[in-house]
Order: structure tokens, then sequence, then C-alpha cells
């Protein structure tokens, strides 16, 4: 199958643009390289830099036929969506609508989504956050991620697609940049690795549900062939911010000096959600534990850190 990819660069979009060439199909990549790089690009996957809100993505394009669009390309830091929300909903919402109106333009069949479990539902007052569960973002990611899977039930039916959407929960693993406020574990670890202190925002006690990208990258191969869902996809686990700095301590062997400071705005103080639809209706379920996880996170950044170190 042709796979045009968004943000294929990026931390989880890179991983699924190898699984999908591991898997034979054609891929082609979109990312205009903001918080992406050419490092984690898949050499035998067609690239175009490019911005997906340009009015000339048909011309970058090339027009060329499409099956599947797989869509990661997003503004993702929470906090920016608060300071400049009209850049979040530029990138977040617009950029999305430009990218369905050329697949609605070139034969596309299935539009992968990469939603948020973790601000989609804002603050529930019950746990696992089932996708039954109200939709109430508290923050204008949130809200956008809901405009655009609200378009999406919109326009399948009439331009008759298949629509996959994936509400991740805190992904992370290797090749997450640690300079976005959206990799807490990512950030940890590059202060560990240079001594720095850690910043906790709030008292420590808040919750995320944190799966790694490998199991993030089987759920995008199964949406490949599955009919059209709306489901979590996280652990079900629930990990405060000061115990997941205590299994990065016992992981890395290091004391991690912490600071605390005011909670941010717009951030949810507790997530966690339900996967058991992912298992029924997607037969996906995670396999990696978090300290597992957080292991094979660490052994990547060290490597990195000591490639940085031999350049300079």
């Amino acid at each position: 199958m042709k796979i045009l990819i968004t943000g294929g660069c990026g931390f989880i979009g890179s991983h699924i643009v190898d699984a999908y060439l591991e898997q034979g199909h054609r891929v082609t990549v979109i990312d205009d390289l903001s918080t992406g790089s050419l490092n984690n690009l898949n050499p035998r996957a067609e690239f175009i830099k490019a911005d997906i809100c340009s009015p000339d993505i048909e011309t970058m394009l090339k027009n060329q036929p499409v099956d599947i669009i797989n869509h990661h390309a997003a503004q993702i830091n929470v906090r920016t969506s608060v300071e400049d929300p009209l850049f979040d909903a530029k990138v977040n919402i617009m950029g999305a609508l430009n990218i369905l109106r050329y697949g609605f333009d070139h034969g596309m069949q299935r539009f992968i989504f990469a939603s948020s479990g973790g601000t989609v539902y804002g603050e529930p007052t019950t746990f696992p956050i089932t996708e039954a569960f109200p939709i109430q973002p508290t923050s204008p990611y949130g809200i956008a991620k809901a405009t655009v899977e609200r378009y999406l039930s919109v326009f399948a039916p009439l331009h008759r697609f298949t629509v996959v959407v994936l509400r991740y929960s805190n992904v992370y693993g290797p090749r997450q940049i640690s300079k976005s406020e959206a990799g807490v574990i990512s950030i940890f670890i590059e202060n560990i690795l240079q001594r720095k202190t850690c910043m906790v925002y709030g008292n420590g006690k808040q919750t995320r549900d944190y799966v790694f990208v490998h199991d993030v990258v089987q759920a995008n191969i199964r949406a490949l062939a599955s009919p059209s869902l709306t489901i979590n996809i996280g652990t079900g686990v629930e990990t405060s911010v000061n115990d997941l700095i205590q299994i990065l301590s016992n992981v890395t062997d290091r004391k991690v000096a912490r600071e605390y400071g005011p909670a941010r705005a717009g951030e949810v103080f507790r997530n966690v959600i339900d996967p058991a639809k992912a298992a029924s209706e997607l037969k996906w379920h995670p396999t990696t534990v978090l300290d597992t996880g957080i292991k094979r996170t660490f052994e990547y950044f060290k490597q990195q850190d000591a490639g940085t170190n031999q350049v300079s």
C-alpha cells in the first residue's frame, strides 16, 4: 500500500515509518523538521520537507495517489497551546484539514489519526478512563485533538473512508526529544545524564499512564486493517511523577535531584486510560512494563549523549 505519514521524522512517526517499510509498504514522509530530525528518517522512505499547513501541499506531493494517511504531525505542547492557542489551532486543526483535503482528492481509503487520551477527556472523577467518557478537554491542545476527531466523524461517511482514531496516553521511548515540554521522561533522563535538577510542576502526586513507543507502533500496524474505531492506546497503569523519579533513580543507579514549582495551567492532575477496548477490538495490548521501557530509553539517551561528547 501507498502510505503517507505526516511527522515521519518525529519521535513516534519515525518508528511507524520503520515498521511500515519493514512490512513492504511504500511510504512517503512529510515533515517540516521543526521538531523532527533527518537522523530519524528511514532512507527507504520518500521524504518531502513541507509544512502541513502549506497551501502548496498538492504541488509538493506531486499529486501522488495515496491509500492511507497516518497523521502524526502536530504541535504537541499543552503549555504552548495555552500560551498561543492560535498557533495550536493552525497546526493541529487547519493542518489536519489541509492533509485531509489532499486525501479526499487522491484516493485515500483510510485515515489514522494520533489523538490524545491524555487530554481529550479532561478531568474525570472516576478512573480508568474508557472511550465512553465524555470529551471535556481543559486545554486548547485537547480541544484541537477533539475537534479533528469530530471532523473525521463527519467526513468519513461523506468521502467513504475508514477512520482509526488512536487516543494515546503519554508515549515515551527512544528518539523522544527533550526540547519539548511534552516528554517528561526524556527531559528527566537528559537532566540526569547532565547532572541537572529535575523540575516538578506541582506536588509530584499528579499521575500519567506511560506507554512505550514500540507498543504504540504495534497499534498503528493493527490500525492498517481494522474497521473504523476510536480507541485508547495506553497501559491502564497509573504512575505519579514522584514514583517516576524513583524508577529513574533505580534504573540509572543515581540519586535524582528534584525541585518543585507551581503546577501548569491546562494540564490535568490525574490521567490513566483503559485499554480494554483496544484488546477486544484491535487485538492490541501493551507488552512493555515501565521499568523495562525506561531502561531501554535511558540506554538510547546514554548512547546519544556519548556520541555528542565524542564529537565535541
